[in-house]
């Protein structure tokens, strides 16, 4: 070869191979429906309103030797992955059936079409008592189309996939595997987000219900440290205890009973179990009221090496994420709890069951103080009652125990609380009132309820601008939490108010 001509040669040649490692990138600018990840080139949904990567492998399949392991990183794949349908959700009970499959660890990406420089990204995890739904479930596109922000929804393992504790089981994270897959989520999204238009250094971690006590768990979480800049906890007081070390290692050691699980080798027992028999743990009835969250069948694992300390003992030592919190909840928490207890089976709380069921839920010393606070003659029907009392307590969900939880937080960070009171449409014989959930059709399109119209929809687009501006910045545009003071959220009142006063924490701090 001319030597004169080797330079050029050698010049074209690198140029071919930076225009093929460039080839990617440069598809994508071309075409929005491209994303370029480490893992991967993914193709997703374009609309008039948003791009969607559904179906975005976070993890490796817990599945086999991974079943009970904190999670491992995703394997990469060749070509274009279709990203235009969600992933499986998570093993669930369906009815009589289950449904899902243990190849879970999906998430999906939501972002606003035009958006332009890094948007701030929401990741929010569902709710579902820990043990049923999907992140796929809940639509976000109300809150893309406003064009202000990312919204990252992830599966992550349900009910004894994701929760179990057994002596058996030496995963630092046995107990909380679910945490694990959240905070693989959350780091995945720190090192992927920015491909989608997404900041990386302002992520937002948001649960509803059980995904907010997974927040909870989150904020006091080591492993959780640095993977996300402020919080989101709705209707999930910080302030619950919960499951601790010994009580979720003894249920798992009936659990692990039940399957015939029993012998040296109980970990390998466990993992070749039939995902049938695990799902059907734990559930064989809705425990849909009860005194405390930890008293459900599927919590977080606190005095553990994942979770060393209680949310609330962290919170209170300065040990949780020092970063900006907005919590609050609906006004009407338990109603639907109560609902689906008793009302919705056609046996109402009556005025003579009423008494003993506080007696068995509170003990015969503190019953007498409560009905004299709650008696069932102030309200529509016993029911209300119950379930006024329970949401005030709040031990389960609802407001009091909010309260602790908001003020040790404010002593280290901004602190914002909120209240929704909008009412949800009743039922026959039954008002819901702002009951538990009543706030996420003003969030999501949802399979249940139809979009907010009207007055509802102006609320609707307010909230969104709270939550995003929150998200932004670490401010929803109402003044800090101090004082027991929260902002109501509904057509009506957009004021603040005291939440302590009004659902009589006074007097649940004394007797509760």
């Amino acid at each position: 070869m001319n030597r004169s001509l080797l330079p050029r040669v050698l010049a074209a040649a690198a140029a071919g191979l930076l225009a093929l490692t460039a080839s990617a990138p440069a598809a994508q600018a071309q075409d929005p429906g491209l994303v370029q990840t480490s893992a991967g080139l993914l193709r997703g949904t374009v609309t008039d309103a948003s791009r969607s990567f559904e179906g975005i492998p976070y993890a490796a399949p817990p599945v086999g030797d991974l079943r009970w392991r904190a999670t491992e990183p995703a394997e990469p794949w060749d070509g274009v992955r279709d990203a235009t349908a969600p992933g499986s959700q998570c093993p669930q009970q369906s009815g009589d059936t289950v449904a899902g499959d243990e190849d879970c660890l999906y998430l999906d990406v939501h972002i606003p079409r035009d958006a332009t420089g890094p948007l701030p990204v929401l990741v929010f995890l569902h709710g579902g008592g820990l043990d049923s739904g999907s992140g796929s479930t809940y639509d976000p596109a109300p809150v893309v189309a406003r064009g202000d922000a990312i919204v990252v929804a992830p599966n992550y393992r349900l009910g004894a996939l994701g929760w179990l504790a057994h002596p058996g089981l030496d995963d630092p994270y046995a107990g909380n595997f679910g945490l694990a897959d959240q905070q693989a989520a959350l780091a995945w999204v720190r090192e992927e987000i920015g491909a989608f238009g997404g900041d990386p250094g302002n992520v937002t971690l948001w649960g509803q219900s059980a995904g907010g006590r997974s927040t909870c768990a989150q904020l006091a979480a080591p492993g959780a440290a640095g993977l996300f800049d402020k919080a989101i906890v709705q209707s999930a007081p910080c302030g619950n205890a919960l499951l601790t070390a010994d009580e979720a290692e003894r249920r798992g050691a009936a659990h692990a009973q039940a399957l015939g699980c029993t012998g040296t080798d109980t970990a390998a027992c466990l993992r070749n179990a039939d995902t049938a028999d695990l799902v059907a743990l734990g559930s064989g009835g809705p425990v849909t009221v009860a005194r405390r969250a930890a008293d459900l069948p599927w919590s977080p694992v606190a005095g553990t090496e994942a979770l060393p300390l209680q949310p609330l003992a962290a919170m209170r030592r300065g040990l949780a994420a020092d970063v900006p919190l907005l919590m609050g909840g609906t006004s009407d928490e338990m109603r639907s709890m109560v609902y689906r207890a008793y009302d919705r089976f056609g046996t109402p709380v009556t005025a003579d069951a009423y008494p003993q069921i506080v007696e068995d839920m509170f003990g015969a010393r503190t019953a007498g103080a409560i009905l004299a606070r709650y008696p069932a003659a102030d309200f529509v029907s016993p029911s209300i009652a119950l379930a006024t009392l329970l949401t005030d307590y709040g031990g389960q969900l609802g407001i009091c125990s909010q309260l602790p939880a908001l003020d040790a937080a404010a002593r280290y960070s901004r602190v914002y609380a909120y209240e929704f009171a909008e009412p949800a449409p009743p039922v026959p014989g039954f008002p819901m009132g702002a009951n538990h959930s009543a706030d996420l059709g003003y969030f999501f399109t949802t399979p249940w309820g139809a979009p907010p119209q009207g007055a509802q929809a102006e609320l609707s687009a307010a909230m969104i601008d709270h939550w995003t501006a929150f998200a932004a910045e670490g401010d929803p545009g109402w003044p800090r939490y101090r004082d027991d003071n929260a902002r109501v959220l509904s057509t009506t009142d957009s004021g603040m108010t005291d939440l302590a006063a009004g659902h009589h924490c006074g007097f649940w701090n004394r007797v509760g």
